[in-house]
């Protein structure tokens, strides 16, 4: 696969000094449990993203919940954790890939090479009996020097334009009830963008781990034949759809904002319906 490698094939590289671990485990609604996880066990070598504090920025009136952080600010981070554009980079959670892919999206968007994330997450390197350590990484300061991507992200510009000329398909990667409208926690309206295919994020995975190219293609078929941009609440579990799509080999944007912009504004439409699943 290409963005996936198994817990084997990351215990083969531990000792290896281009190779990079990142434990990105993450909880919204208990918030610093993620970074004492990571302090009580991780795999050896890993350093530690945290969604909020490294991988998001400044929340406003409009960009969602989970905005993209400056770029020089993500880039002290990156050096700060010793990644440069040419480390080979892992990144792993415990669900189901939703803050590893995030981490992944972040750094293809910055054009780097070789990252991937972590087939099964932290579960799988546990289940299979491999080391873990409450030991940080020595770390020395880097410095990453980007080649960003501007196309693999849309703003709401373009979704909106999407809408308007029905040239691109929108894929939302929430649960059912959430792209329904049933239920809606968090956010400030309940529904989907119209036209939008609903594709729960956490339905590319079997007993934990990452379906097989060939069933993912059957997942995704219908999204194939038009440009696609993914979204979700804010930003984050989509990225686990445009890995997905990455897998079978078709390049997709991300409303980097998700549903937390779009209903964030007034007179963006919203659809309750069910017609799209």
């Amino acid at each position: 696969m290409k963005n996936i490698v198994s817990a084997d094939w990351l215990y083969s590289k531990l000792d290896d000094e281009d190779v990079t671990p990142v434990d990105c485990r993450f909880y919204l609604q208990e918030k610093e449990r993620g970074m004492e996880e990571y302090q009580d066990a991780h795999i050896p070598g890993a350093s530690y993203a945290d969604l909020e504090k490294n991988l998001s920025g400044q929340v406003q009136e409009h960009g969602g919940r989970h905005p993209l952080p400056a770029l020089e600010d993500f880039l002290q981070f990156l050096g700060a954790i010793e990644i440069d554009q040419l480390k080979t980079v892992v990144a792993y959670d415990a669900q189901n890939t939703a803050m590893a892919a995030r981490l992944w999206w972040m750094l293809k968007y910055l054009g780097h090479k070789r990252v991937y994330v972590l087939d099964g997450g932290i579960q799988e390197w546990e289940k299979q009996g491999y080391p873990l350590t409450e030991k940080l990484p020595e770390i020395k300061k880097t410095t990453y020097r980007p080649d960003v991507q501007e196309d693999m992200a849309a703003d709401l510009a373009e979704v909106r334009v999407a809408l308007q000329l029905e040239e691109a398909r929108l894929i939302d990667a929430r649960d059912v009830d959430r792209y329904t409208g049933k239920t809606e926690p968090i956010d400030a309206k309940a529904g989907h963008i119209p036209s939008a295919t609903n594709k729960f994020f956490a339905d590319n995975f079997e007993q934990g781990k990452w379906k097989s190219q060939e069933q993912l293609r059957d997942r995704f078929h219908n999204q194939l034949n038009k440009p696609v941009i993914n979204y979700c609440g804010s930003g984050v579990t989509a990225c686990v759809n445009v890995l997905a799509l990455d897998e079978i080999g078709k390049k997709s944007k991300l409303y980097v904002g998700s549903w937390s912009d779009w209903s964030s504004y007034k007179d963006n439409p919203v659809e309750t319906d069910e017609d799209s699943i």
